[in-house]
């Protein structure tokens, strides 16, 4: 079949086809594999990745700012400051993360936490709290 036949056929240029064509007599069909791992690679290193996850695991009071928890945005601005990455966003931060194990205790942990009488007992009843308004 001529090349400029395939090439119509396939909706391609003939000089792709004389590639691929060359590329085949040269490899066989491995040639039709792509030799690419596609994607970008990974910005941040494994090393700097572990750094990451290693001050998201500790206490912010135990690399010095005086909150209690961390949140993604104090701990990317941290993060910066402190040299250990140049840029990150709280999306890219979110995702590293999630991908290192790493996850925060939810909104109503930290409730608990905040107010531990609170924990075995029950929550005051909407009466409670009309009466303490009056």
């Amino acid at each position: 079949m001529p090349v400029a036949t395939i090439a119509e056929v396939t909706f391609t240029s003939p000089d792709r086809i004389r590639d691929v064509i060359h590329n085949f007599n040269a490899d066989g069909f491995d040639s039709l594999k792509p030799r690419y791992a596609g994607g970008r690679p990974p910005k941040f290193p494994r090393a700097q990745r572990q750094q990451i996850k290693q001050t998201a695991l500790g206490r912010p009071a135990d690399h010095g700012p005086p909150f209690s928890t961390w949140s993604l945005a104090k701990l990317a601005d941290f993060l910066v400051a402190e040299g250990v990455v140049d840029d990150i966003s709280h999306e890219g931060l979110r995702t590293i993360l999630r991908e290192e194990g790493v996850s925060f205790p939810g909104r109503q942990d930290l409730e608990d936490q905040h107010r531990p009488g609170l924990r075995g007992e029950e929550e005051p009843g909407a009466g409670a709290l009309r009466d303490r308004r009056r």
